[in-house]
């Protein structure tokens, strides 16, 4: 039983997904042009809807299943896989994440807390360092907030501290943790800045304007409650 245990996110929380899929929107258009591009991202939002989580790499493959045989069998579908899989995912961490961990890995046992595929998602955490950074201590599910009695097995706590970007995460993992979690939402991403998503969900323990900012924060400030911060 640990006094505190960190959890964080991944994506724009440690690392600048809308940048990621910003070059993707752009990769696809250049690659298979904007039509191509508009009904990859059709089946990626199906998919999402279907799954709860994002998949990009089932997305591309309902794309090769649903499109003309010509397309299907363009050498160029391969390619964006490799795209997909072998992007410079370290070049996309927010200024200071790295330290950020470093940061509450001196405090307490940090764990990394992510929503999201088997095949695509880890990997990403792998090629971005943030899977080293952690030793290892990786928890990947489809919808995590739904999943705190398997955490709370994994890795048994007195307190918990969850770092996240969605005020939605944080809201359902306070609401059954209660005070024993301390809720730390840095503003990135268009989930953190969208005004009316923000004003749906009471306000974090810590609200942050930068990832980095987290280094700034004690383990006395970090596992009280911290409200109104």
């Amino acid at each position: 039983m640990q006094d505190v245990v960190f959890l964080v996110d991944v994506d724009n929380t440690l690392l600048d997904n809308d940048g990621v899929v910003a070059d993707l929107r752009e990769h696809l258009v250049l690659n298979f042009g904007q039509a191509n591009a508009d009904r990859y991202w059709e089946y990626f939002e199906q998919l999402r809807d279907e799954l709860g989580y994002t998949d990009y790499l089932g997305a591309l493959q309902r794309y090769r299943q649903h499109e003309l045989a010509d397309q299907m069998n363009d050498p160029r579908l391969l390619q964006m896989s490799t795209f997909l899989i072998d992007y410079p995912f370290a070049q996309r961490l927010y200024p200071g994440a790295l330290a950020a961990l470093a940061h509450l890995k001196r405090l307490g046992p940090t764990v990394i807390l992510s929503d999201g595929d088997v095949v695509f998602q880890p990997r990403k955490v792998q090629r971005s360092g943030l899977w080293q950074a952690v030793d290892g201590q990786v928890l990947i599910y489809v919808h995590k907030e739904l999943m705190l009695e398997a955490v709370q097995r994994r890795y048994p706590a007195r307190h918990y501290v969850m770092v996240d970007d969605k005020l939605r995460i944080l809201s359902a993992m306070k609401k059954a943790l209660g005070e024993r979690l301390t809720t730390v939402f840095p503003r990135q991403g268009h989930y953190a800045l969208d005004p009316q998503t923000i004003a749906s969900y009471p306000p974090a323990d810590f609200t942050l304007e930068h990832i980095a900012e987290l280094a700034d924060l004690g383990l006395q400030e970090l596992s009280g409650t911290g409200a109104g911060h």
